[in-house]
């Protein structure tokens, strides 16, 4: 079974203006709700690609009860805690001449709702997939996941992390089966600046000597890398395609990751839907389909011919 824990989830709602001005009435044109976060993410688009998995998390409030129906649409299966304080958080994003985000706080999760996540945690199987994915809520402690992973630690678990910095680094200890930084976010860790795949494939390769087992990294319209446990390194340009609304595209390259995985466990198939799940979100005003990952899986079979 497949996890997914999403501590701070969101209603996005999406509204485009044609020439948003501050200080006056503005009307839309366009409006779009999603239910976000991450994890949640992950596992709508795993639904996508046909893998079954359980979305874990903290709801609260009547947006809380909208981003469970959401899910309940569109066929994922959810297993949140109830928050009792609090709602959760609406994100708006405004679309214009500039971009423009305000994302809400979230609501006041408590330590007996942590609690309630442990026990959940606690029903996991040995084989089973965990993915570990968006920021802390400042309610909650910063060591978060790396107090989950020790706590799992004596259960064989394919753990995915996908956070930045101190998040990050603090789990690597507990060796997760993958981690997804991008390639800034990898610069930041070792304070450095990197512009190309050598350098990706450099900073990949100290991720795993602090522990990480599989490091995948994104590069936006430079394609991605993919430093393997078992030393194989694969590397590719990124589809070629018009880039309709980027949110949820790092998401969705964990989600093809773990998809194109389980179909035969084989690292390069795994990279390969990675890279072209995340471009089919990218290139979708919606998150990837099955039927958009397949397309660019057989229109772009020479970005992967140089694989090593």
């Amino acid at each position: 079974m497949i996890y997914t824990v999403t501590f701070n989830p969101s209603l996005d709602y999406i509204v485009s203006v044609d020439d948003f001005t501050c200080g006056i009435v503005n009307r839309t044109t366009d409006e779009i709700i999603f239910p976000g976060g991450k994890g949640i993410n992950v596992s709508m688009v795993l639904k996508n690609l046909g893998f079954e998995n359980t979305a874990l998390g903290f709801l609260a409030g009547f947006t809380g009860n909208r981003i469970q129906e959401l899910l309940e649409e569109k066929g994922v299966r959810t297993d949140f805690i109830s928050v009792e304080k609090g709602i959760s958080r609406i994100n708006v994003k405004l679309r214009s001449r500039e971009e423009t985000e305000i994302n809400g706080q979230g609501p006041a999760i408590a330590e007996m709702d942590i609690k309630k996540l442990y026990e959940k945690l606690d029903t996991l199987s040995d084989g089973d997939i965990l993915v570990l994915a968006g920021s802390i809520p400042d309610v909650m402690p910063g060591s978060m996941y790396m107090d989950i992973m020790k706590h799992l630690q004596n259960k064989d678990l394919k753990i995915v992390v996908d956070a930045t910095k101190d998040l990050l680094v603090n789990v690597l200890q507990y060796h997760p089966f993958l981690i997804k930084p991008n390639n800034h976010e990898l610069g930041e860790i070792f304070g450095v600046k990197i512009g190309n795949k050598a350098d990706v494939i450099t900073y990949a390769k100290k991720m795993q000597e602090k522990g990480a087992r599989n490091v995948l990294v994104s590069m936006a319209g430079d394609g991605a890398v993919l430093v393997a446990e078992d030393g194989s390194i694969f590397q590719s340009e990124a589809p070629k395609g018009k880039v309709v609304n980027s949110v949820g595209a790092g998401d969705s390259m964990v989600a093809g990751f773990i998809a194109g995985y389980l179909e035969d466990g084989s690292y390069g198939k795994a990279f390969q839907m990675g890279v072209c799940t995340g471009s089919a979100s990218a290139f979708s005003e919606e998150l990837a389909t099955k039927a958009e990952v397949i397309a660019l899986l057989d229109s772009n079979k020479k970005l992967f011919a140089g694989e090593q």
